[in-house]
């Protein structure tokens, strides 16, 4: 089946049950195997202590919390020029769990930068950026419940989001244009991971598990946003039958009335 034959609701409601199991138990066993590799294999930091495993934690966060707002902007891209059906149901189910990945990168991260920078925050240019991230997030998800129309709502949220997508690179370059505290990239980089195997593979194994975590917790999102949208579709479509039953009966009234006087 053509993938664009999923852009019907129906059909991706169908695929999303068939799928979400299997992704669901992935999931699990790639958490498991990751958490065990992190904590229970990887070596302790030779500076840091065991300090360092909050890193399991807090690069996997970061990452998606990046991820899912360049997910939000194809989606807003799928909504504003293509006008594709499920984009902004995928923009709207993405964007709290965005926020919650990057609210825990914010957390681990201070959490890690006590003992290491003396100081739980610092207007750090890496920090600000991605603490301005997680204000947009929060700003989008605002928009989304103001405004009732899904339509105009998902307009709205979409160019607020392409906006807010100028911040992504600034997050990601933020360390080489600036004098930060955190270091350059070690993992992805040109020469290569900076990075020991001991602890590099269990950070890439946590990162895989975080990933198919928000796979799966974004097709369930989306899964129940479609849902959500057919109920709000049939109450209106109820409301406007009952207020036309209830206009058609004075007329009825009226017409019976004028017979029997004549």
């Amino acid at each position: 089946m053509p993938i664009m034959d999923y852009a019907n609701p129906t059909r991706f409601l169908a695929f999303v049950e068939r799928i979400l199991p299997w992704l669901a138990a992935a999931t699990a066993i790639l958490l498991a195997v990751g958490m065990y590799k992190a904590f229970f294999v990887a070596p302790d930091d030779y500076q840091q202590g065991a300090t360092v495993k909050i890193m399991f934690i807090h690069v996997p966060s970061a990452w998606l919390g990046m991820f899912a707002w360049g997910l939000m902007s194809a989606s807003a891209l799928g909504t504003l020029v293509w006008r594709h059906p499920l984009a902004d149901v995928s923009a709207k189910a993405a964007a709290p769990i965005g926020a919650a990945f990057t609210f825990i990168c914010l957390v681990t991260g201070a959490l890690w930068g006590r003992p290491m920078w003396g100081a739980y925050w610092v207007w750090d240019a890496r920090l600000t950026s991605v603490l301005l991230l997680f204000l947009m997030y929060l700003g989008v998800m605002t928009l989304w419940r103001t405004v009732e129309d899904p339509s105009r709502a998902g307009r709205a949220a979409a160019i607020l989001t392409l906006v807010g997508a100028v911040n992504l690179p600034i997050i990601k370059f933020s360390v080489d244009w600036w004098n930060t505290l955190h270091q350059p990239a070690s993992v992805v980089r040109v020469g290569g991971p900076a990075i020991h195997p001991s602890i590099l593979v269990p950070l890439l194994v946590m990162a895989a598990a975080f990933t198919l975590l928000f796979i799966t917790l974004h097709l369930a999102a989306m899964r129940n946003e479609i849902l959500r949208r057919r109920i709000r579709t049939m109450l209106m479509l109820r409301a406007d039958a009952a207020q036309s039953s209830t206009a058609r009966a004075p007329e009825s009234g009226l017409r019976s009335v004028s017979g029997a006087a004549t």
